[in-house]
């Protein structure tokens, strides 16, 4: 499998380009705020060809070019139906801050092309297979997706630490449950690309991220 990873020129948000190889179709992952000219570079190096786009969650730092490298190709947009709305209204994921921050400098348009996700469903796009994994808790519809040796986290699961869960449609009580039922069940060996940062596996965050080790510790409801 081909992955190459850059960071978005804000937020330093992590867009992904997945491929089987060299010369193939792929999927890019999370293309955020001013990544289309540097997507095109890393598209044209490996002779690749986007067959979709897939979104962690609808937050704006990894949702911005969506519209731009779809539409440029024709492609769909794959995301969870509970960030849906954020595609049509990125305002609707943001603090009062950040609305401050991008209202009435953001010129947003709705991909045209846009399918959903769903909690175990195998995506078999440009020669991959990639497992949606619903982990809610950053957003109510984020998602990971998933390889036998990879995990393309977003921001469920960072080096360290875990995704804010202070925003609309963020609860710490479903992150806690997500890190515990989606990623703590992960094989340690497993290589986790998140949506900022550098790479770690489940192995090294199962030892060291505070907050999985209060995953574990946290009781479950409704038992």
């Amino acid at each position: 499998m081909l992955v190459a990873g850059f960071p978005a020129e804000a937020f330093g948000t992590n867009c992904f380009v997945v491929a089987p190889g060299p010369g193939e179709q792929c999927v890019v992952i999370d293309p955020g705020i001013g990544v289309t000219d540097r997507l095109d570079e890393v598209l044209a190096e490996h002779r690749l060809q986007p067959a979709a786009v897939l979104l962690t969650h609808g937050h704006l730092d990894h949702t911005f070019s969506v519209t731009p490298v779809c539409g440029a190709r024709g492609i769909t947009a794959y995301i969870h139906p509970d960030d849906a709305e954020m595609l049509a209204d990125p305002a609707k994921g943001l603090s009062t801050d950040l609305t401050a921050l991008f209202g009435g400098r953001l010129e947003w348009s709705e991909p045209e092309d846009v399918a959903p996700l769903e909690d175990g469903l195998v995506l078999k796009i440009a020669g991959l297979e990639l497992l949606v994994d619903h982990a809610p808790g950053h957003t109510r519809g984020s998602v990971m997706f998933r390889s036998p040796e990879l995990c393309f986290s977003g921001d469920v699961l960072f080096k360290d630490s875990i995704g804010r869960t202070d925003l609309p449609g963020g609860s710490l009580e479903q992150m806690m449950a997500s890190l515990r039922d989606k990623v703590l069940t992960l094989p340690d060996e497993m290589v986790v690309l998140p949506g900022h940062g550098p790479e770690t596996t489940i192995g090294r965050e199962r030892a060291r991220n505070p907050y999985l080790r209060e995953a574990l510790e946290a009781p479950r409801k409704g038992w």
